[in-house]
């Protein structure tokens, strides 16, 4: 792994990369690329990601903002079609830790259509009467605590760290379907529990989204060899997965 430190931008660690590929692991609160949501922002992981590399990169998938974990850039066009190919055929499997209120099922698949979230700006012409879009979430439950301190009406609070894996690429697809089951991750401001994460920020120093890119997995476009990256998880997810156990790198 290479790590570089840029003046006023978080630090970026690569992954993996060949002459076709590159991968990182992108921090909490950095933006892919440019965007309407956030003007204002001059940092983002696609411009970082070239200049450290010092070649143009091509997004094929996408991460939420508040989400770390691995993303992956093509080095070229045509790649990028090819790696667009095998999401689309199913080929690629995305792998994701979270930390969810409350103590879910063991195991867990959610069929959960979606609507479309349009941006105000750039989804200006778009079909805002367009039918939900079919998507699909797989959930494992890997360990559950409950901490000595309310969240909400409760004298204690509960979580549960979980593994998710989505089967289609809907926006937000898993804040919303965990917040569909009721069990919505830690630390979301847009499809989240107020007050779970008012008490986790309180009393665990939580100021991020609980949820993690861990595992990304695809057949090489190139070469067809089977490539499986992982992601480390930050200091501040450490110490909140490690409530789960003495030694959580057992769990995860």
């Amino acid at each position: 792994m290479r790590k570089v430190v840029f003046e006023s931008a978080p630090e970026l660690t690569i992954l993996y990369q060949d002459e076709y590929l590159v991968a990182i692991d992108k921090p909490s609160g950095l933006l892919v690329h440019r965007s309407e949501i956030d003007k204002r922002e001059t940092l983002f992981a696609m411009q970082l990601t070239r200049d450290l590399i010092g070649q143009h990169v091509y997004p094929v998938h996408r991460l939420d903002r508040p989400t770390s974990g691995v993303l992956l850039f093509a080095l070229s066009s045509e790649v990028a079609r090819k790696m667009s190919e095998l999401f689309i055929a199913g080929l690629v499997s995305k792998t994701y830790l979270a930390v969810i209120r409350g103590t879910c099922p063991e195991q867990l698949h959610i069929d959960y259509a979606l609507k479309e979230i349009l941006d105000k700006k750039s989804d200006k012409k778009a079909n805002k009467d367009k039918e939900p879009q079919s998507a699909q979430t797989s959930l494992r439950r890997l360990a559950q605590v409950e901490l000595p301190f309310p969240s909400g009406r409760y004298a204690q609070t509960r979580y549960s760290l979980v593994e998710l894996t989505p089967h289609t690429g809907r926006k937000h697809q898993l804040r919303r379907h965990m917040a569909h089951i009721r069990h919505p991750i830690i630390g979301d401001t847009n499809h989240g529990d107020g007050k779970q994460n008012k008490a986790a920020k309180e009393h665990l120093g939580l100021d991020r989204l609980a949820l993690v890119a861990k595992n990304l997995s695809f057949p090489h476009p190139i070469s067809n060899e089977i490539i499986n990256i992982s992601a480390d998880i930050d200091p501040t997810l450490t110490h909140l997965f490690n409530l789960f156990s003495p030694d959580s790198a057992l769990i995860y």
